[in-house]
Formats: structure tokens, sequence, C-alpha cells
């Protein structure tokens, strides 16, 4: 949303709103987020790094190469700046909504031009901060390996994710009779963005990958031999699955013209990236934690519960306030839009 304001953008006007209930799940995600941590410091099984002694010379459990990240990796920094990547998100999101809702209410250009101003801020500290969680969150679970593309690498996953999101949840309103103003060439342009950041991942993955595979390092390899073949080989399928799933199914299926502006083919390749992604993310965690004792079907089961819970608050939030942006500067021109 933050970018269709700085680019001006006209056509996406009629799903502004998705958008906009989507961030509903910031703050209970966050606090979500600060629960796990604080439960993960209990026995130390998430993160490695979190283990007493462990940047202790001469400690029993001191290890050497996370001692020299002990700068960044202590719990107290961690944890302000968890809270400050969420606080970020959660104001900014909260300001865009805000101005949108007044400039239903009030009209004019006002709200419009300060929105800009808004989304361009919160687009230079979500650069940095997006790369730093990813970095918290999920690269230092393997603590001892690290990737100078690790924050591009989860950005594109979490970009094409919520394209997906955004245009499954906008076929399922159409389809029950709202957004009427829709139609195929918005759906067009959410498919070329979902098929455009499909190719974007699989060029940051295979760049990762092929770059650690071409250099054979043992302290960089080690990720991925855990994945592709530690384990007996308990995670090898999904290594591969995700390729297919993830690139693959939507290169292929969203290749040609027609198929980006048919809703069943829309909403069987975003239903895809969905699960592709979640699985990806799996993958980034599991190894490093359970090791060759993962399990699957309760990963399942709390995913469920997880997006029922997500579901529930965007629902709420876009019941609360019109799903067309009234008095939005561009509105007929998105109701007009064609490509």
């Amino acid at each position: 949303m933050a970018i269709q304001y700085v680019a001006y953008a006209g056509w996406s006007v009629v799903v502004k709103r998705i958008n906009e209930a989507l961030s509903a799940w910031l703050i209970p995600g966050g606090v979500l987020l600060l629960v796990v941590f604080g439960l993960s410091l209990i026995n130390h099984d998430l993160f490695h790094w979190t283990v007493p002694g462990i940047m202790t010379k001469g400690s029993a459990n001191y290890d050497k190469i996370v001692a020299g990240k002990s700068g960044f990796l202590s719990v107290p920094f961690y944890i302000i700046r968890m809270v400050s990547y969420l606080t970020i998100w959660a104001v900014f999101s909260w300001k865009l909504r805000q101005l949108s809702l007044q400039e239903d209410q009030n009209g004019g250009t006002y709200y419009f031009h300060k929105s800009i101003i808004a989304a361009a801020l919160f687009l230079v500290l979500f650069a940095v901060s997006s790369s730093m969680s990813a970095w918290d969150w999920v690269m230092s679970v393997d603590v001892h390996w690290f990737s100078t593309m690790f924050g591009w690498y989860v950005f594109a996953s979490w970009w094409v994710s919520g394209i997906a999101a955004t245009t499954l949840i906008a076929i399922f309103l159409k389809q029950a009779g709202y957004l009427r103003m829709l139609n195929s060439n918005h759906f067009h342009d959410l498919g070329k963005l979902m098929f455009g950041f499909s190719i974007f991942w699989t060029y940051v993955w295979f760049s990762q990958f092929m770059l650690i595979w071409y250099a054979n390092l043992p302290e960089e390899s080690v990720y991925f031999n855990q994945r592709l073949g530690g384990f007996d080989g308990r995670y090898t399928w999904m290594f591969y699955g995700n390729l297919l799933i993830n690139f693959a199914f939507p290169f292929l299926a969203l290749m040609t013209r027609d198929a980006k502006r048919q809703m069943i083919m829309l909403k069987i390749v975003c239903i895809a990236i969905l699960i592709g992604h979640w699985s990806d993310f799996y993958l980034m965690f599991m190894p490093g934690t359970m090791k060759g004792e993962n399990g699957f079907l309760i990963e399942i089961g709390v995913a469920l519960i997880l997006l029922g819970a997500f579901l529930v608050l965007v629902t709420r939030r876009l019941a609360s306030a019109s799903l067309i942006p009234v008095n939005h500067p561009f509105v007929e021109e998105s109701v007009h839009h064609t490509t």
C-alpha cells in the first residue's frame, strides 16, 4: 500500500482496504512473538545463543563463534529491536489507516498527500527493519550460519505472500457480491505481481544457494546440507517441493494473459503460494531447532488456529469501513482501470 502511494498508482485503490485490513494482525502477532521468545528463554530450545554462559569465556557452554556476535545477540537488545520493528510497522499502518478513514469523511487531497509522506517515511524504515527482523527472528536460529542475502530472501517471501493474500481476499469478496467495481483488469495486475515476484523469490533463492554451493565452505554449506540430505533426508522432499510450489507452479500457471484474468486460476495459485511459503519458513526453522525430530501434523494444526485468529481480525476490520475509499483522488481511475 505504501508503494502504491509513493508511485501515485491509481489502479490499486479498489483493493486498498484489503491491505489496510491485513495489518490488523500486527499487534496480536507481535504480542505472540514476544510470548514465544519469552518461553524460549526457559529451555533455550529455539535460539541456541540464549543458552547461559555461551558467550562467557571459561564457561562449559562457551562458543567462540557465538561470543563474537555478543554485541548484537544479547537478550535485552534483541527485545528492544523486536519491539522497535513492531512499533514502527504498527504505528505507520495505523497512521495510513486513519488518514484513509478521514479522507472518506472529509474528502479533498490533503489526506492523500499526508499519506504519501507517511508512506515514503515508512518505506525507508521498513527497508532496514524488515531485513534486521529476518536476521533476528529466523537467521539467528542457525546462529553459526549467516547469509548476506537472507534479508532479501525473507522479504521476497513476505512480499509475494502478501500479494497472494490480497488477491485471494479480493476474489472471495468479489464472489460474495462485494467489490463489484473490481474487474479482470485488476486481477490481471495482481496476477502479474504474483508472477513477477515468484520469479524474484526464486532468483534470490538460487543466488543464495548457488554462491554457497560454489564456495563449498563448511561454515556456510552446513545450512543446506541439513536441509538437502541431513537427518536421513527428512527435509529433502520439502526442499525440492518448495521450488515446485513457489516457482514452477506459479510460473507455469500464470504465464498466459488469460490465466491472470481468471479468478479460479488466481485462487488456486494464491492458495499454493501461501502454503508454499509457509512450508519454506517451516524449512528455515525446523532443522535448526528440532533437528531430525520435527513434527508436521501438529504444525499444521497450530497454523490453522493462527489462520483462524488472523481471519477474524481481518474480516472485522474489513467490515468496519467502506470497502471502496470513496473520496480517494484516484478512485475513478481505479474503477475504470484497463490493461
